[in-house]
């Protein structure tokens, strides 16, 4: 089955103390669709201006993103600048130029609307209920979410989980979230809020994830050296998404495996800047580096 994204697509201008990179191919939507890509069909709805680089069109298409439903219109894509200090932990913004991302509305079209598999990756939760407004019967949504939905878009990101099946978000999201320092005790209360499945990432510390009935906890995977972090949590909901697509079998007996390819393709990411290390691996690969982590938390 194919995977139906939906989110932002941008250029990103990343500064770390080693190099400078100006107008990469960036947005969530972009870091979780390539993701998902090594895994199955990935349908990918998002917005650019005219001033998107066509290699970056032609890129999406290696990875064979369809792209019925990426809108190209007038205007400026969105573009974040953002520098990073010698602890990659922390970062701060240095430019936000939302453009023609402002007035996004997503339209699904008929061909995405009996999507199984919905991520509906970082965006307004306003424009996640319109997603799910255009879907007939889909089987598996997950929503991803970031600290500026719940300081000005709190009612919509509410009514939201009530929709979902599985909620992703940070750690200091989660504490936020639920006024629950302990993270245990703070997805338990996100269950109460409606999904069944809860997804806390914690950065190299690897994810973990809530069910009514059970934890699991995710390792990542370790890497001695990292060049740039931006999109790693969006690479992991769009591996885990990806495999859960082409798995046999139910939700929950494929979730942790799921997650576990999602901490690997993330890794990749991290490798290099942008998309650029993610671009450049394989299926194979992946699979290597994922035998490599079986071994590493077999006890």
């Amino acid at each position: 089955m194919s995977v139906l994204i939906v989110g932002s697509t941008a250029l990103d201008s990343i500064k770390t103390p080693d190099a400078v990179n100006p107008r990469l191919l960036g947005g969530s939507a972009s870091y979780a669709s390539v993701a998902a890509s090594f895994f199955a069909p990935v349908k990918m709805v998002g917005v650019v201006g005219e001033d998107f680089p066509k290699p970056y069109l032609q890129l999406y298409r290696k990875h064979k993103i369809d792209l019925e439903g990426l809108q190209i219109v007038a205007g400026k894509t969105f573009h974040w600048a953002g520098e990073y200090e010698v602890n990659m932990n922390n970062r701060r913004t240095l430019e936000t130029e939302l453009g023609v991302f402002e007035s996004f509305t997503p339209h699904l079209p008929k061909a995405y609307q009996d999507s199984q598999f919905v991520l509906l990756a970082n965006i307004a939760p306003s424009l996640q209920h319109h997603v799910l407004e255009q879907m007939r019967r889909p089987k598996f949504v997950v929503a991803d979410t970031m600290d500026l939905w719940l300081n000005i878009a709190l009612p919509d990101l509410l009514k939201l989980l009530r929709r979902v099946d599985g909620f992703v978000l940070n750690e200091s999201e989660a504490q936020q979230l639920t006024q629950e320092h302990n993270l245990i005790r703070a997805a338990k209360k996100i269950h109460r809020l409606g999904p069944k499945y809860v997804i806390v990432k914690k950065g190299e510390h690897g994810a973990i994830l809530s069910t009514r009935e059970n934890l699991f906890v995710a390792p990542a995977f370790p890497l001695d050296r990292v060049v740039d972090p931006t999109g790693a949590g969006d690479c992991f909901v769009g591996g885990m998404m990806g495999y859960l697509s082409t798995a046999k079998g139910s939700i929950d007996a494929n979730l942790r495996k799921a997650m576990v390819y999602g901490s690997v393709v993330a890794s990749f990411c991290c490798e290099g800047f942008g998309l650029k290390s993610l671009t450049r691996t394989t299926r194979v690969a992946i699979d290597r580096r994922m035998k490599i982590l079986e071994t590493l938390i077999r006890f």
